[in-house]
């Protein structure tokens, strides 16, 4: 039995008040709180770190909760809670920066496309922002009209960034641990289970991008995200013989 750590212990207590503020708020609270494309009017600056402590449902935040108190409490105990904390939000701010470039790409591919079909971006931007009820015959490309409004309109929100970030440092210190999933009783180390969930990652969200901007509603790119900033400060903490130095 793992015994949970300070840090995390408040980490889960955070995310537990904004899942439970923002079923009894409702909506108001996912505009201001989950992560919105930048040009969308309900973005704010804060969105970035808030999103990370927001959950779109039980099991989301239980799965979380539960790899954040399984990964990080070990963490936690060999870095302490101020180097675990650090790590942990960068992780999560690296999941938001990804999740917004690619939602920049698939944004402006679309408009390309509308573009060569004579339509323009304000166009476009007056009908997502109900300022016209028209002005986008039944001529424009559907493919790229999903693409655009999949980046504008959907938020993304959930811890799981930055847990993927912890998976990838547990990965780096424990890489002969074996691990599995809740509903596959089959134990595979850390070394080959963390790259095999980042790949099985990486095909879900090239395949969303592909199937009509579609997609199973995670946000596949915003963990490969955290798991790639996690990636970079391992290797280089290790580099620098800085994973034996705590910050109590």
């Amino acid at each position: 039995m793992i015994q949970m750590t300070d840090t995390v212990k408040q980490l889960l207590i955070i995310n537990v008040i904004f899942f439970i503020g923002s079923y009894i708020v409702g909506q108001p609270a996912l505009d201001i709180l989950a992560l919105y494309f930048p040009e969308n009017p309900k973005f704010h600056f804060w969105q970035p770190i808030t999103h990370m402590f927001m959950h779109g449902g039980i099991m989301h935040i239980f799965f979380n909760m539960l790899a954040l108190y399984s990964f990080g409490s070990m963490l936690e105990n060999m870095w302490g809670g101020k180097k675990f904390l650090f790590f942990y939000i960068s992780c999560g701010l690296g999941a938001a920066a990804l999740h917004i470039v690619v939602n920049y790409i698939s944004f402006y591919q679309g408009l390309d496309v509308l573009a060569d079909n004579g339509f323009t971006k304000s166009q476009v931007m007056a009908v997502f922002n109900n300022q016209s009820s028209g002005g986008l015959s039944a001529n424009a490309d559907i493919t790229a009209l999903t693409k655009i409004a999949k980046a504008y309109f959907t938020p993304a929100l959930g811890a799981s960034g930055a847990i993927y970030g912890t998976m990838v440092a547990f990965a780096f210190m424990f890489p002969n641990a074996e691990l599995m999933m809740m509903f596959i009783p089959i134990p595979v180390k850390a070394k080959y289970f963390v790259p095999g969930l980042l790949v099985f990652d990486l095909v879900m969200g090239l395949r969303g991008e592909a199937v009509l901007g579609q997609g199973d509603g995670i946000a596949h790119f915003a963990h490969i995200g955290g798991a790639i900033v996690g990636f970079i400060m391992m290797w280089y903490w290790k580099k620098n013989s800085f994973n034996n130095k705590r910050w109590n």
